[in-house]
């Protein structure tokens, strides 16, 4: 053996040898390649969208808005009559939800200004704690029959404190009109149905009957002339009405108000 390698010649060793190398490489495992890495790849700019300016059309119009405040002061009319009309003769009014020149129609007689009508709410309340032992107001009904007006059905009850007359009531309706903003312009009373028990006549002679009586065999509630015999609910109205008269004309006089 000795003999042979010493004999080969250079050039077949090297060939022998290379391929011996190509045998021992490729019973090696192929290696995997390796992910690339982050930074091999150029670096782009991330595009936002851009931005939509507003238009004109998204931004509430101002009739909207008169729209949206008109719907939300109507709630809140409802909510504060619903409120404030039982407790009329206990407490005052909230008079946020009318307007300074608010007027009071009544089947006889005009009011206009808050000044005014806050006379009539303390008037009611003063005169109804002498007139009357017991006096309450009660809201049958609440509706609107257009957008713009709101009515309510209510009955009025109570116990005079003169010994001839028992428990009365009468039932009327407010209707209550709304301007373009939702405040009250005008508080309007009618329909009124009275249901008044007949008074107790006293004791008199039969000159007496035929001096002082009305003519009328069933005396009843009258918006008219002064009876002899009249009606706690009369003499109500009557004074109520003379405090708006006559507080009234001071007011024109002096400028003051005198309703707390």
């Amino acid at each position: 053996m000795a003999f042979l390698l010493a004999n080969l010649s250079p050039s077949l060793l090297v060939q022998a040898k290379s391929k011996e190398k190509l045998i021992r490489q490729s019973s090696l495992p192929k290696p995997t390649p390796s992910p690339p890495l982050l930074s091999s790849f150029p670096l782009t700019k991330l595009e936002t969208p851009p931005l939509r300016r507003a238009q004109d059309n998204d931004l509430p119009s101002a009739q909207d808005k008169q729209k949206n405040d008109f719907y939300v002061n109507i709630g809140l009319a409802v909510r504060t009559l619903r409120e404030d009309l039982p407790s009329i003769f206990s407490k005052d009014l909230n008079y946020d939800i009318y307007r300074d020149d608010i007027t009071f129609v009544d089947p006889l007689n005009t009011f206009t200004g808050i000044e005014n009508y806050k006379l009539i709410s303390w008037a009611l309340r003063f005169h109804s704690r002498i007139l009357f032992r017991e006096i309450a107001l009660e809201v049958y009904r609440v509706w609107q029959p257009s957008e713009n007006v709101i009515l309510i059905r209510w009955n009025l009850k109570g116990v005079p404190r003169v010994p001839w007359e028992t428990r009365g009531q009468f039932q009327g309706t407010s209707r209550y009109k709304l301007d373009r903003n939702g405040k009250i312009y005008e508080h309007k009373v009618d329909n009124l149905a009275f249901n008044f028990p007949q008074p107790l006549i006293p004791t008199a002679s039969v000159l007496d009957f035929v001096v002082a009586c009305p003519a009328s065999p069933n005396p009843t509630f009258l918006w008219g002339p002064t009876e002899p015999y009249t009606s706690a609910w009369l003499e109500f109205y009557r004074a109520v009405r003379e405090t708006l008269y006559s507080e009234g004309h001071l007011l024109m006089q002096e400028g003051l108000v005198r309703c707390t």
